[in-house]
C-alpha cells in the first residue's frame, strides 16, 4: 500500500515513518479547518483530522493510496489551546499550563481505497495527561525566546525537555502522533485486507 500523509509537520513525518517503516509521500492539506460544534476536545481533533485527510484523499495523485491526517490541541480545565498566534498568547498559555496538569489530544483518520472504488475511513483520538513543572515568568520568556513554541499546540514542545514533570499515557501523542495506537490500527487494517 503507498502511503500520503497530509501534515507538513516535521515531527509527525518522523513519527509516521515509525508507523509505516516504509517511504510515503507528503502531501499537506491547504484548507480551512473547520471546528465547527464539538462537545469534547477528542471529538474536535477527530474531526478536523477527517477533514485533513479527506481533502488530500480527493486529490487526483491520492489515487489508490491511504491517506493519514492527524490534528493535535492541548486542553486545559475544559479549555483548547491551539498553536498560539503570537509571542504573546504563547505567553498567555505557558504560564496557564505551568504547574498544572493538563491533556494532549490527537485525532487520526486514516482514509484507504477499496478494491470496488471510493474509499474507507478509520478514525480515533488518544489523549495523554501532562503535568508542567512550575515555571518562572523569566523561563518561560526564555523558552519563546527559541522561537518553538510558536508552531505547537499548546506553544509547547515535549521534546524541547524542561517543562515537563510527569506524562500518563502516549509520548509520542504529546509529540503529534501515537505511533504506538497507528501501528495497532494499521496492523489491523491491512492484516484484514
Amino acid at each position: 500500500m503507498d502511503w500520503i500523509l497530509a501534515s507538513a509537520s516535521p515531527r509527525r513525518k518522523e513519527l509516521f515513518g515509525e508507523v509505516i517503516g516504509t517511504a510515503f509521500a507528503v502531501i499537506p492539506a491547504r484548507g480551512e479547518e473547520d471546528a465547527g460544534a464539538f462537545t469534547t476536545p477528542g471529538e474536535l481533533v477527530e474531526r478536523l483530522a477527517r477533514q485533513k485527510a479527506e481533502e488530500v484523499a480527493s486529490l487526483p495523485e491520492a489515487k489508490g493510496k491511504a491517506v493519514l491526517g492527524a490534528d493535535t490541541v492541548v486542553a486545559l480545565n475544559g479549555k483548547i489551546f491551539g498553536k498560539p498566534a503570537d509571542e504573546d498568547e504563547a505567553f498567555r498559555m505557558l504560564k496557564a499550563l505551568s504547574g498544572n496538569t493538563h491533556e494532549v489530544y490527537t485525532g487520526v483518520c486514516i482514509c484507504y481505497p477499496l478494491e470496488k472504488g471510493g474509499c474507507e475511513k478509520v478514525v480515533f483520538s488518544v489523549c495523554t495527561k501532562v503535568k508542567f513543572f512550575p515555571l518562572t515568568n523569566e523561563e518561560i520568556l526564555a523558552y519563546i525566546a527559541t522561537g518553538s513554541p510558536l508552531d505547537k499546540a499548546g506553544a509547547y514542545g515535549i521534546q524541547d525537555g524542561g517543562l515537563v514533570e510527569k506524562i500518563e499515557g502516549s509520548f509520542s501523542n504529546v509529540v503529534g502522533l501515537p505511533v504506538e495506537e497507528c501501528k495497532k490500527v494499521v496492523a489491523k487494517l491491512f492484516k484484514s485486507m
